[in-house]
């Protein structure tokens, strides 16, 4: 998970609002994982929803304003290995300029170890000839994310989903 995009929503949720992430297992246990088990009425239908990287999410608020901070939360965020491309970003050939203005002639052999077709000419860094950085609908690999990161493209969503809801008066599918 990315660790600082969660901590700004649960510090803008903090007065009204608890996350608990764990083991699914244990997080299952405490919930009951039957109806003999379960501390109070259908909650072991949440614990039977616990699979995958999940957490609970235990608010005062109506279900209206859960909807809603859920639905704005949506931060960009550099791609991960593996990651299927959602575009493809290609770059001419000639002088490299970065997110800060041209890249730096230390950069050089960085970026040519990343696969990029790179020479030095001057001190300035520049690219020999056209490169697909990445191409949609294709998994990234290590090199493509490093060289992605140094350029600044952010291309991975991170948001958080709601599956269900439980009260002491009803379980609901979200």
């Amino acid at each position: 998970m990315r660790n600082d995009k969660f901590k700004e929503l649960r510090e803008k949720c903090r007065d009204t609002s608890r996350f608990f992430l764990g083991s699914n297992k244990v997080l299952q246990i405490a919930l009951g994982k039957s109806e003999a088990e379960e501390p109070r009425d259908n909650t072991h239908r949440v614990a039977e929803r616990l699979k995958g990287f999940c957490g609970l999410f235990f608010t005062n608020m109506e279900q209206e304003e859960v909807e809603q901070v859920f639905a704005e939360f949506e931060e960009l965020d550099y791609a991960r290995t593996g990651m299927v491309a959602p575009e493809t970003i290609q770059m001419d050939a000639g002088p490299i300029h970065g997110p800060m203005g041209p890249i730096a002639h230390t950069m050089e052999p960085t970026l040519r170890e990343n696969g990029m077709p790179t020479k030095l000419n001057k001190g300035i860094v520049e690219l020999v000839s056209d490169f697909q950085l990445c191409k949609e609908g294709q998994q990234l690999s290590p090199e493509q994310v490093v060289l992605l990161r140094l350029f600044d493209h952010k291309l991975a969503k991170f948001k958080l989903q709601l599956d269900c809801m439980w009260t002491t008066k009803e379980f609901k599918l979200l």
